[in-house]
């Protein structure tokens, strides 16, 4: 009876990692919107550091 347990916990075991891995492989965000987001965080990042810069001269 405890073989049994043991072989079908494994079984699960095995189904629920193959599962994680699909699921993170099907919702991957395109190459584009990735592209997009680090363009638009180092906008961002620069135009912290010129207005910081604006406000230390003034």
């Amino acid at each position: 009876m405890g073989k049994i347990w043991k072989k079908l916990l494994f079984i699960i075991l095995i189904i629920a990692c193959l599962f994680n891995i699909v699921t993170k492989l099907v919702k991957r965000n395109s190459f584009k919107n990735e592209i997009q987001a680090t363009v638009q965080y180092f906008m961002d990042k620069q135009n912290t550091v010129e207005e910081n810069e604006e406000t230390e001269n003034n």
